[in-house]
């Protein structure tokens, strides 16, 4: 598509939809990308704290948590192909701590009623989030897995960088635990991620930032994205915020200065540990319309690509993951896909993933279209919020072709 075929004035009409939300103070900023062939739209508005004179810009550093995702899994492709790893090899031979498992015999039993794995985990099963372990979707405290969880702090939770311990560690002490499901069973949320740090850091025999950093964020020009902003980037950093269920209101979660991500963190999540800036995700999600490739460079082949994006889940696997990703969603290796339109923004194919402290991306073939949104005010309800739903509507309507 030679020409973006954006209309004027609908893009207009998205920055009047958003412009609401930060005058009605749903959330005190936000920057939104729409780039759609050879055209790329971004709009700033609102500040980057709470009642802060400092405004948003195109180059406002964001935490984009679960965002992590995606990056985590092309990073787990690269070695791959490399050889480095093999999907359906046990990850046994990298992660010892993970071999042997035993899995809990109901999910709120006591955590010696198991039963041993039929077989072991493998990188697949880490990519597809069908290790067998992941987010419990019950209040925290329901199960005795989740107090064990929490004990261990394993960083089940929103993104807490100070909290986990280094990746040793973290993954010795998951190794304690049983797992929650037959490895293979069911799509469990967010852990394979994170344990997918570990095993690239081993199998590259890098640290995960630096391994990161040379392999991806250097070759797609992504200088803003990392585990921690430099303390001559943190007045780009924007405040973070969370909205009180009690009360509705916008409270702080974590400010730029001083604040977990203006420090390295002993444990990088490759699930939610990442800050990045519209235009460096921008590379990435082009690299990804792209199949693999940015400029002149290749970061990944057409068909790991193509792997990625397909949905890897049976209906069976799926039960009971609720709004995560619906009935019109599947989950490939790090991203999910629309599998049947139902929306204006709903495209057969579109792929990516949100953050859960308030940003989201997708890829969209189909449209030769990426969309970034990225606020400061995490998403707090299982549902997606206004913004968020009124971005997606707003970027697909400016469509004029």
């Amino acid at each position: 598509m030679s020409s973006g075929g954006l209309s004027k004035a609908r893009l207009a009409r998205m920055h009047d939809v958003m412009a609401g939300y930060v005058e009605r103070g749903e959330v005190p900023g936000l920057v939104t990308l729409v780039s759609r062939g050879d055209e790329v739209h971004v709009d700033a508005m609102g500040a980057k704290a709470l009642g802060g004179g400092d405004l948003m810009r195109r180059d406002t550093i964001f935490r984009i948590a679960s965002m992590s995702k995606p990056i985590t899994a092309v990073a787990t492709m690269i070695l791959v192909e490399e050889c480095k790893l093999r999907l359906d090899e046990p990850v046994d031979r990298l992660l010892p701590e993970l071999a042997g498992r035993r899995v809990l015999r109901a999910l709120d039993g006591p955590l010696h009623d198991t039963v041993p794995a039929k077989r072991p985990i493998t990188a697949r099963d880490l990519l597809t989030f069908r290790m067998g372990f992941g987010m419990v979707m019950a209040p925290p405290g329901t199960y005795p897995i989740q107090k064990a969880i929490d004990e261990q702090l394993l960083g089940q939770g929103p993104p807490a960088p100070s909290t986990p311990p280094a990746p040793d560690e973290w993954i010795r002490r998951l190794g304690t635990l049983p797992l929650m499901h037959q490895p293979g069973e069911r799509w469990m949320y967010n852990t394979g991620s994170d344990v997918l740090g570990v095993l690239i850091a081993r199998a590259s025999g890098q640290a995960l930032e630096t391994f990161l950093r040379e392999r991806l964020f250097e070759p797609l020009g992504m200088k803003d994205t990392g585990f921690s902003v430099l303390a001559t980037r943190i007045d780009r950093l924007a405040t973070a915020y969370w909205t009180n269920g009690e009360t509705g209101a916008i409270e702080l979660y974590d400010e730029a200065k001083g604040g977990q991500w203006s420090r390295p963190p002993a444990f990088p999540s490759g699930g939610g540990g990442l800050v990045s800036t519209v235009d460096d995700y921008l590379a990435f999600g082009q690299m990804m319309l792209n199949k693999g490739k940015h400029g002149t460079a290749r970061i990944l082949s057409r068909p790991s690509v193509e792997l990625m994006t397909t949905d890897h889940l049976t209906p069976e696997q799926k039960a009971d993951v609720g709004v995560l990703l619906g009935d019109n969603r599947g989950w490939g290796f790090g991203v999910s896909m629309v599998t049947r339109r139902d929306d204006v923004a709903g495209s057969v194919g579109r792929f990516g993933w949100d953050g859960g402290l308030g940003t989201s991306y997708s890829s969209d073939p189909q449209e030769d279209m990426v969309g970034i949104l990225m606020t400061q005010a995490a998403w707090t309800s299982p549902s997606p919020p206004g913004v968020y739903l009124d971005f997606w509507t707003s970027a697909y309507q400016a469509i004029d072709d």
